[in-house]
């Protein structure tokens, strides 16, 4: 068996050293959430601070480190972020006009890496290597890939807490140019609060998913009590772009065995993971978990083999017409569209499958309505009109798909808050959308 022990030792370098390699004008790319190198990217923007470097981009998705290149507009125009899909720290600096935004669907992002983009170094963070020469690329492997088919050189920050996904992508020795180590323990998602109206939510949404189902869960309080309230059902399977703590709590606790999935039978399919220390734990070299890349997880094709899929995700609004924004506030900027839309296609493609656009009814202590006569002005529609199938707050849930204008307006005016009920039939009138 070959050593690679005198390669690697040749390879290794330090986060200063290595960022003194990069050059002006440079594109760089890292992975999404906790793939990312943060002490190669702290070193960058140091030498940035320092006037030594000029015109670098990086592109990111889900920022879950607090990259200074996000934090500091001192460092706009020297090292840059691009943001596929924003976190706290991308969303601040497009709202300051310091950084800036890719807008995609998640499933095709490697399509559009592959043809718009060839980037002078992609760097990501890696479990250490194993006795062959390979690196893990942890809990991520969403388009990590297609960067790699496109990169001119591969910076590795080796990180021991990062986990070994033995289903997952690999990296080899050979490939790499350059690697650092940095033991960082990950970035851990904090536990939303389950108060009553979002577990209330979560038990109206668990009523209509059978024994059987495959199931699909967003980031935030509505999914996570969604899938506790599923603790009681039988024969569950996963197929979803982020893995997160609810789920681990389903395999444990039985109702996750993905007995029923039409694809990947025996195992639970994702594109990335991000929660506690118990998800990575968890992905620590288990066959059960397949991380795949994102233009197969999140693809409706693929997506809508699995009988009884079921897609749960939020929404910031959703008009009488059923138009859903989830990624801004007016022209305000917070996320993306991710894969929302990947999963509203695929499960409604799928046969028995159900797509739900979940929310809390009101706003700002109660003073806004999240249904409102039309889409706040400037807002992004992130899933059309004819694309939305269930939409569910504390008041019910209403069934929108292949229903008319009249119909929808009625049914979403009556999931609304009390308070604002008579106001949007009062619009809704004056629009004609109630006859």
């Amino acid at each position: 068996m070959t050593d690679y022990s005198s390669l690697y030792a040749q390879k290794r370098t330090t986060a200063d050293e290595l960022a003194a390699r990069v050059e002006n004008g440079w594109l760089l790319g890292t992975d999404a959430a906790v793939s990312a190198a943060p002490a190669i990217f702290s070193a960058l923007a140091r030498r940035a601070a320092e006037g030594g470097l000029s015109g670098v981009r990086v592109q990111t998705l889900l920022d879950v480190y607090p990259f200074e290149f996000y934090e500091d507009s001192g460092l706009f125009g020297k090292l840059t972020g691009f943001s596929w899909f924003s976190g706290t720290g991308a969303r601040k600096a497009v709202n300051g006009g310091y950084g800036d935004f890719l807008p995609a669907y998640y499933r095709d992002i490697p399509r559009h890496i592959r043809a718009n983009y060839s980037y002078d170094a992609v760097c990501l963070s890696v479990s250490p290597m194993d006795k062959h020469g390979y690196f893990s690329l942890g809990a991520t492997c969403s388009y990590a890939v297609a960067m790699l088919e496109k990169a001119k050189r591969v910076y590795l920050e080796v990180n021991r807490f990062q986990p070994r996904a033995v289903c997952g992508a690999q990296i080899h020795l050979s490939q790499v140019d350059a690697l650092i180590e940095h033991d960082q323990e990950l970035p851990v998602l904090a536990p939303p609060k389950l108060d009553e109206t979002s577990v209330t939510i979560g038990n109206l949404i668990a009523e209509r998913i059978p024994d059987g189902a495959c199931i699909q869960l967003g980031i935030g309080a509505i999914p996570d009590a969604t899938g506790m309230a599923l603790k009681a059902k039988h024969d569950l399977g996963i197929h979803t772009e982020m893995f997160t703590d609810s789920m681990v709590e389903l395999i444990e606790c039985g109702a996750v065995n993905n007995s029923k999935k039409q694809i990947h039978r025996g195992q639970s399919v994702t594109t990335f993971a991000y929660g506690s220390k118990r998800i990575y734990d968890y992905i620590d070299d288990n066959p059960a978990i397949a991380l795949m890349p994102v233009d197969y997880v999140n693809d409706p094709e693929v997506i809508c083999k699995n009988d009884n899929m079921i897609s749960i995700n939020a929404a910031l609004e959703v008009d009488l017409w059923g138009q859903v924004c989830a990624e801004s506030v007016g022209t305000k900027h917070m996320s993306g569209s991710g894969g929302q839309i990947d999963y509203v296609r695929g499960a409604c493609q799928s046969k028995g499958g159900k797509s739900f656009i979940a929310f809390t009814s009101t706003a700002k202590g109660g003073t806004i309505s999240k249904i409102k006569p039309i889409l706040t002005p400037g807002a992004v529609c992130t899933t059309s009109k004819n694309d939305v199938d269930y939409v569910v707050t504390e008041y019910g849930v209403a069934h929108l798909r292949g229903h008319s204008l009249g119909e929808r307006a009625k049914r979403l005016i009556e999931i609304a808050h009390p308070d604002f009920r008579d106001e949007l039939r009062f619009e809704a009138k004056k629009r004609g959308m109630l006859i």
